[in-house]
């Protein structure tokens, strides 16, 4: 059965993963009883989460003729002869209108009746509610026929992550295991090589004059030979002789001697100001009370930020590129953090709206810049998400931007689960934590149920 991409705005994605069959139609009868069969409406439908009989009423209301779906058969019949480039069009509307998200286009969205007789959209990514058209037919047919809900999705969870657990649990006692058997061959392979040492010593003592004794075969050498190559396998000898390599070691030792010589004297000093001190009845000069410590420690983290955040403004704004930005962060001083932080704020500050559209944008910035810093590089970025809304005091568009972080391949599902439980382990009542909860949901629901097919 062949697929396509739903909505027609992801045709050209040969990634994406929301995929629905092609349309199949069929003429039946002739005369006034000619019928258009959408053969695979119910794979249709399935793929869409919307019943069958939702899309064949709306071909029916489009194109002014009679349209029924058989719920027992699956038969679905417009009446009229009707192309199928015609009938694709109408669902590419529908889908449109009742299917993709109006905030982030995503079609896993869930139709839901308000009270005043309204219908709504609720995508499970982002958790943006869509306001239905209500002067559509469609609607009120929707309104007499409402889809049903979902029961006993709880349990499924429940049961998946029950069975993650054992999985990780097994693997966790395979790893011991090998380690065990690893410790085991190493001893066997130390006492085996003693009592060869200990046996040759003694043939050694037990054999006889230079006359009795016989010149090894060339086959007996290459065999000591291959068993000395096989015993140094394990261990590589590397020095590197270059002119950099030497001045860099002398560097090293000069540093280290300097440092123990300013230790050693600055622990001087601090005796005897100590002693001065006690001998006085006073407090040292120049000491600092640790609140104050810890402020100045502060105010220089946000000066150095402050820096490093102009300096990137300046350089991205004289037209340095995604593929110069690891050589420029390497540049710059401070800790990856500090360096992911002004990132973020050179790129970011001062946009008050649509802060997700320019993240899509400016997205090959961020990849570069996790590929340069490397190791949990996507934790540095998502630490900087969250300082960057902390600081402006809003976070309605924290999912928004996740969402499409995790759709560019810039965040990884892994790394946005642990960032998500340490923020709510440490903050419950946390803006971030609660803008952000629809989008874990939905990504742990979407992991769900990729692994159930």
């Amino acid at each position: 059965m062949a697929l396509q991409n739903i909505g027609a705005s992801n045709s050209d994605d040969a990634f994406y993963r929301y995929k629905m069959p092609r349309m199949v139609t069929k003429i039946e009868g002739r005369g006034n009883g000619i019928k258009t069969n959408i053969v695979n409406m119910v794979d249709i439908a399935k793929a869409l989460a919307r019943p069958a009989s939702y899309t064949t009423k709306y071909f029916g209301c489009e194109l002014g003729a009679q349209s029924k779906f058989d719920e027992k058969t699956g038969i679905a019949l417009v009446n009229g002869s009707h192309e199928t480039a015609k009938l694709a069009g109408l669902l590419e509307i529908f889908i449109k209108k009742y299917v993709q998200c109006y905030g982030c286009g995503n079609p896993e969205t869930e139709i839901l009746i308000t009270k005043s007789q309204m219908l709504q959209l609720k995508c499970a990514a982002c958790g943006f509610i869509s306001d239905v058209d209500m002067r559509d037919k469609l609607t009120t047919f929707i309104l007499k026929n409402p889809p049903e809900s979902k029961k006993g999705s709880k349990d499924k969870k429940a049961m998946r992550r029950a069975e993650k657990e054992r999985l990780k649990e097994g693997e966790a006692a395979d790893e011991e295991l090998k380690k065990v058997k690893k410790d085991v061959k190493k001893k066997g392979s130390t006492t085996t090589s003693k009592d060869g040492a200990k046996a040759g010593s003694t043939k050694k003592k037990a054999s006889g004059s230079d006359e009795e004794r016989v010149s090894p075969t060339h086959s007996q050498v290459d065999e000591k030979e291959e068993h000395d190559d096989d015993g140094d396998d394990d261990v590589q000898w590397h020095t590197d002789t270059s002119a950099e390599a030497a001045r860099q070691r002398i560097q090293e030792q000069l540093s280290a001697a300097t440092a123990e010589m300013v230790m050693l004297a600055t622990i001087d000093t601090e005796k005897k100001a100590k002693e001065t001190a006690k001998a006085n009845g006073s407090s040292p000069k120049g000491a600092v009370s640790p609140k104050a410590e810890e402020k100045s420690k502060e105010n220089g983290k946000t000066i150095s930020t402050t820096i490093l955040t102009s300096e990137l403004k300046e350089s991205i704004g004289t037209g340095v590129s995604a593929s110069q930005l690891p050589g420029l962060l390497d540049s710059l001083p401070g800790s990856g953090q500090e360096k992911m932080d002004a990132l973020f704020m050179a790129l970011f500050e001062g946009v008050e709206k649509g802060l997700a559209k320019e993240v899509v944008k400016k997205k090959k910035y961020l990849a570069a810049a996790i590929a340069a810093q490397g190791g949990d590089s996507q934790l540095l970025l998502l630490g900087s998400i969250q300082s960057f809304f902390e600081k402006s005091g809003a976070g309605k568009e924290v999912a928004l931007i996740l969402k499409a972080l995790y759709d560019a391949d810039v965040l990884e599902e892994e790394h946005i689960l642990q960032w998500y439980g340490n923020l709510k382990g440490a903050n419950k009542d946390s803006k971030i934590v609660k803008s952000a909860e629809p989008f874990i949901d939905w990504l742990q629901n979407a992991e769900s149920e990729t692994e159930e097919e």
